[in-house]
């Protein structure tokens, strides 16, 4: 299975401006910029975006897990903190952290943690994070 994205951007890095349009639609030309990536510019960024990605993955993941150990949860709710960070000239993403609450009935806590953990580790967004092959075709036209 591919997804994918596709980013436009015009302009200088400081003041140009780009769109990022998702495979699904659900993103269409939305707004991103270096003020919405290192400031507080209106839009979305790429570090945003993984954030996302990486809550979803890993609440599905959970849900996932819940499934087959014979829970349903009632709600799970995680938020991801991404931490970019300056190491020496080159912005990098040092850290994701994520916290996670759930309402599950019927299970206890050490379940939980262990089913939290598997999850954890479960997530393709958790694992590509960890380490990806990443091939790029550039052309010039």
């Amino acid at each position: 299975m591919d997804r994918n994205a596709t980013a436009v951007w015009h302009g200088s890095i400081k003041e140009g401006k780009g769109t990022i349009t998702t495979q699904s639609g659900t993103l269409k030309e939305t707004q991103y910029s270096f003020a919405a990536r290192f400031a507080e510019g209106v839009g979305t960024n790429p570090e945003e975006l993984i954030a996302a990605a990486h809550a979803g993955c890993f609440t599905m993941a959970f849900s996932g897990q819940l499934t087959e150990a014979g829970f349903t949860a009632d709600t799970i709710e995680t938020k991801a903190v991404l931490t970019l960070d300056l190491h020496g000239e080159a912005p990098t993403i040092t850290k994701i952290h994520l916290t996670m609450t759930a309402k599950v009935p019927n299970i206890d806590k050490a379940k939980f943690d262990e089913l939290a953990h598997k999850a954890e580790v479960g997530c393709p967004v958790s694992r590509v994070l960890k380490a990806a092959e990443i091939t790029l075709d550039a052309s010039l036209v």
